[in-house]
């Protein structure tokens, strides 16, 4: 039996072509996420969680996770329609004006006797319509999007302050609302399911899954990525890349409005002036914490969670440790120049 071995090992040593068939052993399954860059996003959620847990013993209580999860639920909802938009190599800076004007467009309407459905069915057309003329732009229209869209984001900021004269849009039954209308309006925003998780959360929950499902095991997913990769290989492809594009930004559309729609049942009350300024730049940020790159095809939605979520647990934390509002933006800030750097430095190691 020796015998036998010894000679099979001396006959594949001594013959190139039998070494060379030698079989390679698959990579574990630890060691393939350990490449993904979502992991890396998560150990860093996990080490800030426990560090805040060791240190502030409120932090793992029911109450504040919940709160935590309140709290990023409408900010994860538009940061999963940037995921798209990012991936496909463009930028949104709209988001935050097309969350006002459907926020207080539908809340108007209810003013106004409006049933619930057709309501919420006009501010989602409005934040749609508004990604379509963004994606026009950006496309056919041959703008750039950073370009298109900071234009689009004065254009709608200023519809709706001619829409409202530039006055609050309060929801409540004393000024013309129906009581039924009301009530289920104010129960998508401060109702609770099973009367402990907020809605909001389980609305974002939702559109995080089904925004995976779309993303990664879809026909259009694979587009987006191929057209954020690289255009001209996406039109060599057969891909049309100005379709997906516009797309991408009429879901982006779509889920700023219904943000901006979940804002107004939760506080009903908003003004246009004040409403969504400055939205914009969390959401990139979080996309971008998350994984996703700016220059496209690049990010995944879950990696968008776990970025969403690092920004909801460092704000909720600096509360909790009682760190003023003002260094609160500086580390938030910090926080976004580290993960773009750390995206850009890994971008240049890959392509040298």
């Amino acid at each position: 039996m020796m015998d036998t071995e010894t000679e099979l090992d001396a006959s594949i040593n001594s013959d190139p072509r039998l070494k060379n068939r030698t079989p390679r052993r698959k990579p574990s399954m630890l060691r393939q996420s350990l490449s993904k860059k979502e992991t890396g996003v998560f150990l860093a959620l996990l080490i800030m969680c426990v560090f805040l847990s060791v240190t502030n013993e409120y932090f793992l209580s029911t109450t504040n996770i919940l709160n935590i999860g309140r709290q990023i639920s409408l900010l994860g909802i538009m940061a999963v329609g940037m995921t798209f938009v990012l991936v496909s190599g463009e930028i949104d800076l709209s988001i935050g004006s097309i969350y006002a004007l459907s926020g207080l467009s539908t809340g108007a309407l209810i003013v106004m006797g409006w049933a619930l459905v057709p309501a919420i069915a006009l501010g989602l057309i409005v934040g749609a319509a508004a990604g379509l003329v963004n994606g026009l732009l950006s496309t056919y229209g041959r703008l750039p999007s950073l370009i298109a869209t900071l234009g689009m984001m004065s254009v709608i900021r200023g519809t709706a302050l001619l829409m409202t004269d530039g006055q609050p849009v309060t929801v409540n039954v004393r000024n013309g609302a129906q009581q039924a209308t009301f009530d289920a309006f104010a129960a998508m925003g401060q109702g609770y399911l099973f009367g402990v998780v907020p809605m909001q959360l389980v609305f974002f929950a939702l559109i995080a899954i089904l925004g995976w499902m779309v993303l990664s095991r879809t026909g259009f997913g694979f587009r987006l990525f191929a057209v954020g990769g690289s255009v001209k290989a996406a039109r060599v492809s057969g891909i049309h890349v100005e379709t997906a594009k516009i797309w991408a930004f009429i879901i982006m559309g779509l889920l700023a409005a219904f943000a901006g729609i979940l804002a107004m049942a939760f506080l009903p009350s908003g003004q246009a002036g004040r409403t969504g300024v400055g939205l914009e730049l969390d959401v990139i940020a979080a996309v971008v914490v998350g994984g996703a790159s700016l220059s496209g095809g690049t990010g995944t939605v879950l990696g968008t969670v776990f970025g969403v979520l690092i920004i909801g647990v460092l704000r909720n934390g600096l509360i909790l440790s009682g760190v003023s509002p003002f260094t609160q933006e500086v580390m938030i800030g910090l926080v976004i120049i580290i993960a773009v750097a750390i995206d850009k430095w890994s971008s240049h190691r890959g392509r040298t």
